[in-house]
């Protein structure tokens, strides 16, 4: 562990990690958040973090493990944002799978990926002709290239995204994405990316769920509770 307790999150514009980023200041850690465009700076600034312009997509892994150097832990939270095939694979699978080789450059052994809860099995159940199968597969292959590697990683699994607040209560999911058995109804495979950063933040700061896959969504239990 470094001194310093710092972490490096990529995709620091992103809604997830702009709700991370406070969160683990107030854990304690120092955190730099990498943004590809410089005027995003005073929104990285504001949530107490330090911003770091670089384009992980044309980023190198030695570039990236110059920024990782001494940090705590690495949490990917990019994503091409869909609309783009070529775009899409270049950020959620390629530039994900440097960021994997750069953190064991700067041997930094702390990893969490933000992926999602379906990514297991949406790859061998959607057409491919579907418009997002590109993003289930990019997912589903870095989540696999990640399991492989010898960093101490968690790879994250949220539903459907929301915009509601926090409420620090989940239910997680299996490997599949359902509960008990039976695929969650749409309203209940739901979780505010605000729970999603609160996920984030609790098993930077705790260790929780090393070399594990959490999928979960909004529901009763205490993420304390509900991951250790």
């Amino acid at each position: 562990m470094s001194e310093e307790r710092r972490v490096v999150l990529i995709g620091g514009h992103g809604k997830i990690a702009l709700l991370a980023a406070p969160k683990l200041v107030e854990r304690g850690f120092a955190v730099d958040s990498l943004i590809r465009n410089p005027e995003h700076s005073p929104e990285i600034s504001a949530t107490g973090a330090h911003p770091v312009v670089l384009d992980i997509e044309n980023a190198d892994a030695g570039q990236l493990a110059e920024a990782f150097k001494g940090a705590h832990a690495i949490v990917f939270s990019a994503g091409a944002g869909g609309g783009n095939e070529e775009r899409t694979r270049a950020v959620d699978f390629e530039a994900a799978v440097r960021s994997m080789e750069a953190a064991k450059q700067a041997g930094v052994e702390r990893y969490v990926m933000v992926s999602y809860s379906r990514a297991l099995v949406d790859v061998d159940r959607l057409d491919p002709e579907n418009s997002f199968y590109t993003y289930a597969k990019a997912k589903h292959d870095a989540d696999a290239v990640l399991r492989e590697t010898e960093l101490n990683y968690t790879i994250l699994g949220p539903g459907a995204l929301t915009l509601e607040p926090a409420s620090k209560k989940i239910v997680i999911a299996d490997e599949t994405g359902n509960i008990e058995g039976q695929a969650p109804a749409p309203e209940a495979g739901k979780v505010s990316r605000e729970n999603v950063a609160e996920v984030i933040a609790h098993v930077v700061e705790t260790e929780a769920a090393v070399r594990s896959t959490v999928n979960f969504y909004d529901g009763s239990t205490p993420i304390a509770e509900a991951i250790s």
